[in-house]
Formats: structure tokens, sequence, C-alpha cells
């Protein structure tokens, strides 16, 4: 074979090996068993080692294999977790954009009032955290095509509900990085719930919803302070975040599906004996709460 027909041919084979994705690096999924360690260890709140060398074209993947593994435990799905939605979050596990998880039914079901403090264990995970958040409920399909203005996507959405948010961040210490936080299902595990205020779809409601205040306290002290804006500038700008998110994998909103939008304070670890209150201030007409103790 002479010079010219080798070179052909090299380029040949180059041009199938590329088309056929051979030589190149191609995302791994974690395997099934790995997975299933995975979801063992959070069933049975011991903490897990890490994925190692997990990218975050792998994530997504080991994701959805863990949460079809919860949902036999769990049972149906109530809607999204959205993580990552403020700078500080972004810049602690080096990811520019926010992250999506699932969240269950079954998982948020507690409610909790100043008055009358919803009850969960401590020790509820392998690391249990707890954190503010705020739930809103979508009310139909159509905020799927209802853009990034926010009065269009409050007429989608019939309830706002306070939201103390309680992950679990599974794995052992020195193993959280941005792709195994979005593997773990974002930390999703339980929720305790205020009261739900309904949405008006008005501009009003939606400057409130930027200009309240939310803070985090115990019986003892407060934990963290943060106002609207700290959640992509503006509470509403999650969800169209999540509606592009879900779009690439061939998924929609559901009228009913609950969203949580993020956490305003920052992820802290659980303390035994203690009653930890998430107030948010000027978006009612009064405060509104959401309580858990603890025991």
């Amino acid at each position: 074979m002479g010079r010219e027909q080798e070179m052909r041919r090299a380029t040949l084979l180059a041009v199938t090996a590329l088309a056929l994705g051979i030589g190149e690096a191609k995302a791994a999924c974690p395997s099934d068993a790995d997975v299933a360690r995975m979801a063992s260890s959070i069933l049975s709140r011991t903490p897990a080692q890490p994925y190692a060398g997990l990218s975050m074209e792998d994530a997504p993947c080991a994701r959805e294999k863990l949460v079809a593994i919860l949902a036999q435990h769990h049972g149906p799905a109530a809607g999204y977790k959205v993580g990552l939605t403020n700078a500080a979050a972004q810049q602690r596990f080096g990811i520019p954009n926010p992250v999506r998880g699932t969240i269950f039914h079954a998982t948020v079901r507690a409610q909790g009032t100043a008055e009358k403090p919803a009850e969960i264990p401590a020790a509820f995970a392998a690391v249990p955290n707890v954190e503010s958040d705020l739930l809103v409920r979508v009310r139909d399909e159509g905020i799927n095509e209802a853009g990034a203005d926010h009065v269009a996507i409050l007429r989608h959405l019939d309830q706002v509900i306070p939201f103390i948010e309680m992950p679990d961040l599974v794995l052992a210490p020195g193993g959280m990085n941005g792709p195994n936080l979005v593997a773990i299902n974002v930390g999703a595990r339980l929720g305790v719930l205020g009261e739900a205020i309904p949405v008006q779809a008005t501009s009003d409601f939606a400057a409130r919803l930027a200009s309240m205040t939310v803070t985090l306290a115990t019986d003892q002290k407060e934990l963290s302070r943060a106002p609207g804006t700290a959640l992509l500038g503006h509470p509403l700008n999650v969800i169209p975040w999540l509606v592009e998110d879900l779009k690439r994998d061939g998924r929609r909103l559901r009228a009913g599906e609950l969203i949580s939008l993020g956490g305003f304070s920052p992820a802290l670890p659980t303390e035994a004996g203690r009653t930890v209150t998430a107030t948010y201030e000027g978006l009612a007409d009064r405060p509104l709460t959401v309580s858990v103790r603890t025991p």
C-alpha cells in the first residue's frame, strides 16, 4: 500500500471512529449496583462514599436512576426541587447555574406553624440539614409557555407555601462536589410546609416576592436573613430555568406539581432539641411562618 493510500485509510478510520464515538471520552453513568448502594445509604441514613470521577455529564443519569429507586419507597413524585439558586451556593459548588431534583408527596407532608411546630427527629437523615425555602404550586400547564415575565408566571401558579426544607447531604465528609450533589437528587429528603397563601397575578405581588425578607432562627438565635432577590434575583426567575431544564429531557410542568425554589439560607446541620422557624416578612399583610422541632 502506497503512502497516499495509507493516509487516506487513516483518515477514513479516524472519521469512522469519531462517528462511532470510539476513542473519545464519553459520559459514563454510574452502574445500577453503585446507584443501588447510594439509595441504600440514603434510606438507611448512613453516610455514603461519593461517586469517584463523576462528571456533570454523568450526574443526571445517576440522579434519574436514584429517583426511580426512591419512588419505590416514597411513592409518586410531588414535583421538583431547584438547588443552587443563589450566588453563594453556586460558588461553593463551582457550578454557574441551578440544578434539579425530584421531591415526593410522602416526604413533604409535614405541616408546622410557630404555634404548633412539626416534629421530625434531628437524625432524620445520614447528613441532616435544615434551610429556609419557598414552595409554589402549579395551577396549569400554561406555565410552560409563560416565559420570563413575572406576572405571566403568576397567572399559572395558585399557591405560595412557606417551606423549611430538610435535605440530606448524604456523602461522607469531603465527598461533596457539584456532580455528586446532582447525583444524590440535590439532597432532597424531607420538608415542612406552612400555611399556603393564594397567588395574586399582579405586579404588586411579584414585587413583594422580591422585596420580602426571609429569616431562619432557632429558639435561641437568628441563623440567617435574606431578601427575596437572593434566589436568582427574584424567586420567580427559578421557574423559566426549570421549564427549560425539563424541556431538554422532554418533560413539562403539570398542574398540581410543587416547586421548591431554593434556599434563602445555607443548609445548616440540625440540632437535637431545637425549634427552627422560617419567617417571611413583607409578602402578606402579616408575617408568615413555618416551624419544625427536632427532638
